[in-house]
């Protein structure tokens, strides 16, 4: 036996035993615990983002260990064991890798994705885009839903349209400001936003991520601005937006030498 076998084995084991014998273990179910699988998923991706790679191990042991719980609870009400889960992703990956697994062949990563959705659709998918679920944030979804629809090649040609495009979504965001229309002013702020992360897809850009980049990069600006204005025995709300802006730009400057 491998050491990753055994490795996996005794965590399998360590869980079954937390199960039987931990009174918080033994109460949670799938519902109780779907809240912390989502924060845990998050704090994978804060760590991916600072690129903290022993973060990324952790978390990542955070989820394999959600997912041996979601499989025990799932084998005690008799609905699918851990094998099933296994054995089903790995069937999975063979019958959508037919360029590894027979004899289709492709030239690309983006042969490889269309042939990916045209499986989905023979095993019964509705539409390419079902398999986007509904409760990602929309940013995600943005980049998943339009990431789908370029596989059956409703997509535009090159990232200058695109741009053209945003163009296109500000003016009409313009328009709808001017007259005032606070609908219609939603409703286009969310083409606008749309755009911008296909025009992101186009400079192969995670527009999620380079958007937490900068919340990240606000934050610790701010809490800098905030520490400065301790040190001149001020409060912010006590400043003037010129005089907080002179300490943002400062801090910028420094940051950015």
């Amino acid at each position: 036996m491998s050491n990753l076998s055994e490795s996996f084995l005794r965590l399998v084991s360590i869980m079954d035993e937390l199960r039987e014998k931990c009174p918080w273990d033994q109460k949670q179910t799938v519902e109780s615990l779907r809240h912390m699988t989502i924060e845990e998923t998050y704090e994978l991706a804060e760590a991916i983002t600072d690129k903290d790679w022993k973060g990324i191990k952790e978390e990542l042991g955070d989820l394999l260990l959600h997912i041996l719980f979601y499989s025990r609870i799932a084998r005690e009400q008799h609905q699918f064991t851990l094998e099933e889960v296994v054995n089903g992703i790995a069937e999975k990956l063979i019958m959508r890798h037919p360029h590894i697994y027979g004899d289709v062949k492709v030239k690309s990563d983006e042969d490889v994705k269309k042939n990916w959705e045209n499986l989905k659709l023979k095993e019964g998918k509705a539409s390419v885009l079902s398999g986007v679920p509904i409760s990602l944030p929309a940013t995600v979804k943005a980049m998943r839903l339009q990431e789908k629809a370029k596989q059956v090649g409703f997509e535009w040609q090159n990232k200058d349209q695109v741009w053209q495009k945003v163009e296109e979504e500000i003016n009409e965001l313009h328009a709808a400001v001017g007259k005032n229309e606070t609908d219609k002013v939603e409703d286009e702020f969310g083409d606008l936003v749309f755009s911008l992360i296909n025009y992101a897809r186009f400079l192969q850009i995670d527009a999620e991520n380079a958007l937490e980049r900068t919340n990240k990069k606000f934050i610790s600006r701010f809490t800098k601005m905030e520490a400065e204005a301790l040190k001149q025995s001020r409060k912010l709300d006590e400043m003037t937006l010129e005089e907080m802006d002179a300490i943002w730009n400062a801090i910028k400057h420094q940051q950015s030498t």
